[in-house]
């Protein structure tokens, strides 16, 4: 393992953190990696450099504040001309994460040494009362996300506390700056091929009266969505993502048991089920006719949404039940009236004519039996998850 620290950088970003800098620092430095690097983000609460003049690290300056994201990439603009380095362990300076989780990391590397996979700190919310609702919502969005952009599951996709490979990340481009800039850089790994591991690492919050946080939950959510809704929308562009890396699939079309398997499986959380079963009722009650279960697939293979669960849920909304719904609402918002006599004639006959009529009643209805299914799928499948996790076992109930 002490070979690898010389393959390792660690990186704090720091903004306005005096309070908990230098301890950090120290810290991080006790690891004995091959260097601390600082990345000084246009700090005004005191003058770093005269606060750390007598330890021995590299720092980086930014004149003016530009963010978490514009000061990881000037860290790696560094160490990308390192060439000893290949490895950038990153950690934030409010004293939120454990300099001494380190070494947990160093384990995970001496152990599969490959640059192929990013590791991620997957922090410790085990602890009752002592972190903030709002940081367990946000993992649990982030997680959510990152499963529905790449396929691959993580801990927590919110974690600061990240061990990335220098030169492949250095070789990807990501146009977030702030927080965003770690959603999106975990998503276009994943594209490129990389792999995510989990490690267990400690956490600790301090009290709203002392913690020093600079994310703000406004602005910062609100770019973290629209660099999501970005990536999602990269995702339905049929366009070749670039690649650093080949990966093994998890399944193989010419082993039917291993297919269906990996089908069943695939993204089967509640949240994912339900929102398998939302889009597939959306695009079920739109006006494509005989395109339905194509643009079903395209979708649940480009945004990894379990297929079995979207092929199954458009059957309830299947002709003549759903068109005649949207073709009445939509009769009614065109025309200020309802359609009175629904017949074959006057529908199926004349469908060319109640085209219109579908697509305006399809854009309410779409939304509201989305909505609908979303609720009732998270609800049934927590139940049954729940009452699964209840269940005994064998051998307990021998016991």
């Amino acid at each position: 393992m002490s070979g690898m620290k010389e393959k390792i950088a660690v990186v704090i970003c720091v903004y306005n953190n005096s309070g908990t800098l230098r301890d950090v620092v120290c810290r991080a430095l006790a690891q004995n990696c091959a260097e601390v690097v600082l990345v000084d983000d246009g700090c005004t609460d005191c003058d770093v450099e005269k606060l750390l003049k007598d330890l021995k690290i590299t720092l980086l300056r930014h004149e003016k504040n530009r963010g978490k994201g514009e000061a990881l990439k000037t860290a790696l603009n560094y160490l990308k001309t390192r060439e000893e380095i290949r490895w950038m362990i990153t950690l934030d300076a409010d004293g939120q994460h454990f300099p001494e989780d380190i070494p947990a990391f160093l384990r995970v590397l001496a152990e599969s040494p490959e640059e192929d996979k990013i590791l991620i700190g997957a922090r410790d919310f085990s602890q009752p009362g002592r972190i903030p609702e709002r940081s367990v919502k946000g993992r649990s969005f982030s997680n959510f996300w990152l499963k529905l952009e790449t396929g691959r599951s993580t801990a927590d996709a919110q974690s600061g506390f990240r061990c990335y490979p220098v030169h492949l990340i250095s070789l990807l481009r990501c146009i977030a700056s702030r927080y965003d800039w770690e959603t999106e850089i975990l998503v276009r790994s994943v594209w490129a091929g990389l792999a995510l591991r989990d490690v267990p690492v400690r956490v600790e919050y301090f009290t709203p009266e002392t913690r020093v946080s600079h994310f703000h939950a406004f602005k910062d959510n609100l770019r973290i969505s629209l660099i999501n809704a970005r990536l999602v929308g990269e995702l339905l562009i049929p366009l070749p993502k670039k690649k650093l890396l080949r990966r093994k699939q998890d399944f193989s079309i010419f082993r039917p048991k291993e297919l269906f398997l990996y089908l069943l499986k695939e993204n089967n959380t509640p949240s994912g089920l339900a929102t398998a079963a939302a889009a597939g009722t959306f695009i079920a009650v739109l006006p494509i006719f005989m395109f339905h279960t194509a643009v079903i697939l395209f979708v649940s293979i480009r945004l990894h949404l379990n297929k079995i669960m979207m092929l199954a849920i458009q059957n309830l909304f299947m002709p003549p039940f759903s068109p005649f719904l949207c073709i009445e609402l939509g009769h009614f918002m065109l025309h200020g009236k309802w359609l009175t006599e629904i017949t074959f004639e006057n529908v199926a006959l004349e469908m060319h004519k109640r085209l219109l009529e579908w697509l305006c009643g399809s854009l309410i209805l779409a939304p509201l039996f989305s909505i609908l299914i979303w609720i009732i799928t998270f609800a049934v499948s927590s139940g049954i998850r729940h009452l699964l996790a209840k269940k005994p076992h064998a051998g307990e109930e021998e016991k």
